[in-house]
């Protein structure tokens, strides 16, 4: 149960978003020149501009208020002090650990952690180190030139992710990222790799998943084919804490990475899971991506609730999915790239947020975690924006904007920018009848065709954004951003009374499908043992590809 100051703050929220016109964006510009500089903050290098939306003075009073009664800053407190906060597995949540320095003070419980934080990025970056000073070398001697990360989940979108933004020319190896079990997929990356030059790290804090252990042993068999079943050996790490079940895999002690239970998946690519990127990108830049993390951090854990980043960012989602009735959101960084930090948000923010009871096992009485989906611009300008504009439900919108490239086609980044800005202000001012009707008079169209494509023209405006302008993509920018979004999903945990560090849900999927593998290699299902449909279903594919079985 809330408490009752909880459940007042509630009310006077849903009191507000009830008002006629609660929606509209417009007036509120119209009534306030100076919107954006008191609708905007900045946090380090970070700009959130939260303008763009219909939070008024009395709403961005009352979110605040929903967040003191929700004691957002005890839950702070207990989430950097170690508490359990993660209460339905009874661990604490301390991600923020793994980009700390030393003499910065994390516990887990009672347990001093950060010397073994410490130890494990010490080995990290020897190994790392070695790679790229060839003190580590092929099973024939020679240089590694690619590193193929075999993970899934948290084990591959993060990153994957960082991978994808920040690896350049200059970078002391080539990153590949393997997580679809589909076989298709583990052909199509090894179709561009070298064995005898590839290093295979195997990301499995079990080292039983499914996938993952699939893909692995597609890789070493691979290795073997190309340097031996001794020489695969040397090609080979484990992110991993299960040292039995990798020294059984053929993968040497010194070869293996841990990381503790209080580091979720999704919050993982900051841990030994980052080892990729250390290797790709480089030390330094891994440290940074750490350092950017760390500072967002730091502004999260002392920052005022309303000078706070991911409090705010979390607020106006609040403001969306329980005031407003948005049930969806579409990230859309103008940064190709960003392309898959969209994907990241999806499992971070879905896996997290897409909860159905409260802590006390009861069903939650109000509206959790949004459908999160998204694609770089202009990409998706040309695709899912034409529902954004003029679909039947708002669907709001995170802008992310870099100000300045790393290319030197300034044209092209003017363009980007351009249309970013434009997008953003599109969905706001929309179009009225108005307008359109003065736009194709003036272009010579008849009347009778004026009044025929008139309700198709239209835009309907008033449709909410937030931009978050960083002035550069870098390791340490990148760590500020996911670390922004990392802590709005916890502080969205805290506002809504739902444990954002567990993922039952992807639970019982697995356990089928251990069930029906076995029915699928003899070619029949268990009479009785599913439903109609997927018995049927089991028939089919056994009929279509006898040779699967065995």
């Amino acid at each position: 149960m809330e408490s009752d100051a909880s459940e007042a703050a509630w009310a006077a929220l849903m009191e507000l978003a009830s008002r006629p016109g609660a929606a509209a964006i417009r007036p509120l510009f119209a009534a306030d020149p100076d919107r954006f500089a008191r609708y905007s903050r900045q946090a380090g290098d970070l700009l959130l501009d939260f303008s763009k939306t219909a939070i008024s003075d009395d709403v961005l009073k009352a979110l605040l208020a929903l967040a003191r009664a929700r004691d957002m800053a005890g839950f702070r407190a207990r989430l950097f002090a170690g508490a359990a906060v993660n209460e339905t597995e009874g661990r604490a949540a301390l991600h923020m650990a793994l980009r700390a320095e030393a003499g910065d003070a994390f516990r887990a419980g009672s347990e001093d952690i950060m010397p073994e934080v410490l130890a494990v990025r010490a080995r990290m970056e020897a190994f790392a180190r070695a790679v790229h000073e060839r003190r580590i070398l092929t099973a024939k001697g020679e240089r590694f030139t690619d590193v193929l990360n075999i993970g899934i989940g948290g084990s591959d979108l993060g990153p994957a992710m960082v991978a994808r933004a920040l690896w350049t020319e200059g970078a002391p190896l080539r990153g590949n990222y393997l997580a679809n079990v589909d076989g298709h997929a583990f052909d199509e990356i090894t179709a561009r790799l070298d064995p005898a030059r590839t290093l295979v790290l195997i990301a499995s804090k079990t080292f039983t998943t499914q996938e993952t252990m699939a893909n692995a042993m597609l890789a070493r068999d691979w290795l073997r084919a190309a340097v031996g079943e001794a020489g695969a050996s040397a090609h080979m790490v484990a992110l991993s804490t299960n040292l039995a079940a990798t020294a059984a895999f053929g993968i040497a002690p010194e070869r293996v990475f841990g990381f503790r239970d209080w580091v979720g998946g999704r919050f993982s690519l900051w841990s030994a899971i980052g080892l990729s990127l250390a290797l790709t990108l480089g030390w330094d830049a891994f440290a940074r991506l750490l350092a950017g993390a760390r500072a967002m951090d730091q502004h999260f854990q002392v920052a005022a609730l309303e000078e706070n980043l991911p409090v705010l960012l979390a607020l106006v989602e609040a403001w969306h999915v329980n005031g407003l009735g948005y049930p969806s959101r579409a990230v859309l960084p103008y940064d190709e790239r960003l392309a898959r930090f969209p994907a990241h948000l999806q499992q971070l923010e879905m896996e997290s947020l897409g909860k159905r009871v409260a802590l006390s096992g009861a069903p939650l009485t109000r509206a959790s975690g949004a459908v999160v989906f998204g694609e770089p611009g202009t990409n998706a300008q040309h695709s899912f924006l034409q529902l954004l504009h003029q679909g039947t439900t708002p669907v709001p919108v995170d802008f992310i904007l870099v100000a300045r490239p790393d290319h030197a086609h300034a044209d092209s980044h003017r363009k980007l920018l351009a249309n970013g800005l434009a997008q953003a202000e599109a969905l706001l001012a929309g179009k009225d009848a108005a307008a359109v009707t003065a736009e194709m008079r003036a272009a010579g169209v008849h009347e009778a065709e004026i009044a025929r494509l008139l309700p198709h023209r239209i835009f309907p405006g008033d449709r909410p954004s937030v931009t978050i302008l960083l002035p550069r993509l870098d390791a340490f920018t990148l760590g500020q951003l996911v670390a922004l979004y990392e802590h709005k999903v916890a502080t969205l945990g805290a506002l809504w009374g739902l444990n954002p560090f567990d993922q039952y849900g992807v639970e019982l999927g697995k356990q089928l499908a251990g069930a029906i593998l076995p029915e699928i290699s003899a070619g029949t299902a268990q009479p009785g043992a599913h439903d109609g449909s997927t018995s049927g279903l089991m028939g089919k594919i056994a009929a279509l590809w006898p040779e699967g079985r065995g």
